[in-house]
């Protein structure tokens, strides 16, 4: 499915934003937090956007734009 470039650069953003948000939430984890049950949900939550954001970088990297 084609997009156009504003799609993309939206979707871009989002994507750049669960990075953001996955790196924010592991340094928490790893620093701040010392329950270990709170360490563990927030550092499941912090991997899943993560991977989010790789798949949704990959997918905007390989998709071609509608002109």
């Amino acid at each position: 499915m084609l997009i156009s470039s504003m799609d993309k650069m939206w979707i871009s953003f989002g994507s750049m934003g669960c990075l953001l948000l996955a790196m924010i939430v592991m340094y928490f984890v790893k620093n701040k937090f010392t329950n270990s049950f709170l360490k563990f949900i927030f550092g499941l939550f912090a991997y899943i956007l993560l991977f989010i954001g790789f798949i949704t970088m990959v997918y905007i990297i390989f998709n071609p734009t509608k002109a």
